[in-house]
């Protein structure tokens, strides 16, 4: 994984509380397991940002190398890796993913 790549991913999770990589934008979506972990951090009221995937092979690549996990979307609280789509699913369900928010400070909708 080329340095750039790499620094930008840390920069980008550094800076942002939440940071959701993903297939597609929050408005258009590109996969169904990127919509899915949208809509529950929209449905909490999450504020985050979000990189396309699709956009940039590099990033694509390196994003996987960066977490070592092999698939899209990557969810980022805090600078630290919480997981891709069936975990976010997993968490939310079970109230574990508003926790996790609210242990980092961040504001959930009631």
């Amino acid at each position: 994984m080329a340095d750039t790549v790499s620094q930008r991913i840390q920069n980008d999770i550094t800076q942002n509380d939440v940071m959701l990589y993903m297939k597609g934008t929050p408005m258009f979506p590109q996969c169904g397991f990127s919509a899915r972990v949208i809509q529950i951090l929209t449905h909490m009221g999450v504020a985050f940002q979000s990189a396309n995937i699709l956009e940039d092979a590099e990033l694509r690549e390196g994003i996987k190398a960066f977490s070592q996990w092999p698939t899209i979307p990557q969810l980022y609280v805090k600078g630290e890796f919480v997981g891709g789509c069936d975990i976010i699913t997993e968490m939310f369900q079970d109230g574990e993913l508003e926790t996790l928010m609210k242990q980092q400070g961040l504001p959930v909708k009631a």
